[in-house]
């Protein structure tokens, strides 16, 4: 029996056919334009327009050859646009038919930039895309196809940066961008990326990308940048709830030069970090690095008594405190340090031993018992 869903993939590769056998004809043919300047994008947090329905088809622009036509079957309405929307947004079991990737193995160089000019033929149908799961996986496997079409998702990616890094699913073709790309569209992405830094580090999702790309960037010149705006920002980031894991995941990228400028932002904000449940682990992440370790001990000893004892007896800080006595034990050059610390402390051994700073009466008790011996 014929076929008679207009959208099946055999109906798409039919379609695509028609591009091929152009081609034959006059192979010395450029291929269509694809797209035209597209106006500054709206800006971030500004509520977008919604877009147009999907089933209603857009002016193209001048020149734009569609590589799909619109069903000729007389049985439904559905325009290009939604054909696309539909394969690429469709479960997994759907696309295990015909899987997606397969699809797009058998396009050559003309067809699949006509598929990506469709993808990227509107800004918001893209980010529609994106930011569904399947959608934003499809538009992955996209990435690296080639120049032409990496072209067009790094153009409209960076129309709507913010929209597309601070979403879960579409920030995900953003950071598979920065590993694929190279030359001026790498770097057309990490100044978007330096510029937006303390937005992206403040959003719940956008921390996450961004920390994703800060693992990522090959770039020396545009990873400086960024590790140092993160680090010239830990203070205001360590109290945010989404930044403070920018700040953890930079010191857990092991750079000395950023660990310490981190330690220096952080000088004297040491301890009232370590009353937080997040704060206190980028107080322990400090305490572990040579560069930073120092500066958070010493905040310690320097501070007032009671305060000291209250840390030491709180929920998060007494980890804190009972990190910096083992740290500074295990390093001979911080001899100094520790034993500064143990006597800081042992005047509150009594306090200490019924409440949460019990592990540290321990390791004081410990301390003496050797001393004594």
């Amino acid at each position: 029996m014929a076929n008679n869903n207009p959208f099946s993939i055999s109906t798409m590769l039919k379609s695509l056919q028609d591009l091929r056998s152009a081609a034959e004809k006059d192979p010395a043919a450029p291929p269509p334009t694809y797209g035209v300047a597209l106006p500054p994008p709206p800006p971030y947090g500004v509520a977008l327009a919604p877009p147009p329905p999907y089933g209603v088809a857009l002016a193209p622009p001048p020149g734009y050859a569609p590589p799909f036509q619109p069903c000729a079957c007389g049985l439904c309405d559905e325009s290009p646009l939604q054909w696309m929307f539909n394969l690429m947004t469709r479960s997994e079991e759907e696309d295990a038919a015909y899987p997606f990737k397969e699809f797009i193995s058998n396009l050559d160089r003309r067809e699949l930039l006509g598929v990506a000019s469709l993808l990227t033929s509107d800004p918001d149908y893209f980010l529609e895309i994106a930011r569904n799961k399947n959608g934003s996986n499809r538009l992955q496997k996209l990435v690296g196809k080639s120049d032409d079409v990496d072209d067009l998702i790094c153009d409209a990616t960076l129309y709507r940066f913010l929209h597309v890094m601070t979403d879960k699913h579409a920030s995900y073709v953003a950071t598979r961008g920065l590993r694929v790309f190279a030359g001026k569209k790498k770097e057309f992405m990490c100044e978007e990326l330096i510029h937006h830094a303390l937005l992206l580090a403040r959003d719940r999702h956008g921390c996450v990308a961004l920390n994703e790309m800060l693992t990522d960037l090959d770039h020396p010149y545009y990873r400086n940048q960024l590790l140092d705006i993160v680090a010239h920002n830990a203070l205001p980031l360590s109290n945010n709830t989404s930044g403070n894991f920018v700040v953890q995941h930079v010191l857990k990228l092991n750079d000395p030069r950023t660990t310490r400028n981190v330690a220096l932002s952080l000088r004297g904000h040491c301890i009232d970090l370590s009353f937080k449940k997040y704060g206190s682990y980028i107080v322990e992440r400090l305490l572990e690095a040579d560069e930073s370790v120092a500066v958070v001990v010493m905040e310690l000893v320097e501070s007032d008594g009671d305060r000291l004892m209250r840390l030491a007896r709180s929920e998060f800080g007494n980890f804190v405190v009972n990190k910096a006595l083992i740290v500074t034990q295990r390093r001979m050059t911080r001899v100094d340090l520790f034993r500064d610390l143990v006597k800081k402390l042992t005047p509150f051994l009594n306090f200490l031993r019924k409440s949460r700073g019990s592990n540290i009466a321990v390791f004081l008790e410990s301390v003496h018992q050797t001393e004594v011996a």
